[in-house]
């Protein structure tokens, strides 16, 4: 097989696999502009008159609030991440602490537990205390949440910066706050992009804690996508608008943010 025909053969494979993984998403773009009877028929249509009754609803539904109550809670929680996690990843790659190794894999155990497992204890401080039902108490345990892979993430990035530009502002007398924010913040800025990217993406798709931590005030925007589905059926239609208008905001977030981020992601990949 001669160079060509294998990469031909690689792109099809590609586009294939593309085509594959895209298509629920077009599928579900589609859904919310078919009338109810239509997105519910057991023979499915490509071909329709479309309609906008689906996104009338969810909104009728008070959707704008929970989208609402999502971006509070996932860009609340990307700071609070953010922030806590860029000084850890620095003392924990350039001002290396004790038994970094033992720190670090503290870090990621937190993550290896189910939240089934914390979820009541969690329940009860925060009952004991008053914040059930609250966006922003939401937002910290979001935080926390995505804490360990934050650190990790910002580590490998810190660790990107060459040392002597480290030394050589040491030399002229930079202390910790200067060598931080004004030396070495702006080498991994695409880094802090990337690690900020993934904790909105993280936050804004969290069901779980979002189902039992809430009730009306606090909602956000996935156990709101799950009440369409009831006793009475699945509401396809209404759903699939639903579940569109939820996807934007990543999607326009990971466009914009799309150079910052494949450069962020591949900081660390080579040595």
């Amino acid at each position: 097989m001669n160079a060509q025909l294998k990469n031909v053969l690689i792109n099809v494979l590609t586009w294939a696999l593309v085509l594959i993984f895209f298509f629920p998403v077009f599928w579900m773009f589609i859904n919310g502009f078919k009338p109810e009877s239509v997105a519910s028929s057991i023979n499915p249509k490509v071909f329709f008159t479309p309609v906008t009754d689906g996104y009338q609803l969810a909104m009728d539904r008070g959707m704008a609030g929970y989208l609402q109550n999502s971006l509070t809670a996932s860009v609340t929680a990307t700071i609070i991440s953010v922030v806590i996690a860029i000084p850890a990843a620095y003392a924990l790659s350039i001002r290396r602490v004790k038994s970094v190794e033992g720190a670090l894999s503290f870090f990621i155990s937190t993550r290896f537990m189910p939240l089934a497992a914390v979820v009541l204890p969690l329940f009860m401080i925060l009952k004991t205390f008053g914040m059930l039902d609250n966006i922003y108490m939401l937002a910290i345990v979001y935080g926390a949440m995505n804490l360990p892979v934050t650190v990790w993430m910002m580590r490998s990035f810190f660790l990107e910066v060459p040392f002597e530009i480290i030394e050589a502002a040491r030399v002229d007398g930079a202390g910790l706050y200067r060598e931080l924010v004004r030396i070495v913040l702006p080498l991994v800025l695409p880094g802090v992009a990337a690690a900020a990217l993934i904790c909105f993406i993280f936050a804004w798709n969290e069901y779980f804690l979002a189902l039992l931590l809430t009730s009306s005030a606090a909602r956000t925007t996935p156990p709101f996508l799950g009440s369409f589905v009831d006793g009475r059926g699945q509401f396809l239609a209404v759903l699939s608008a639903a579940a569109t208008i939820a996807a934007l905001p990543v999607i326009i977030a990971g466009w914009v943010a799309q150079k910052q981020l494949v450069r962020g992601l591949s900081m660390g990949a080579i040595k």
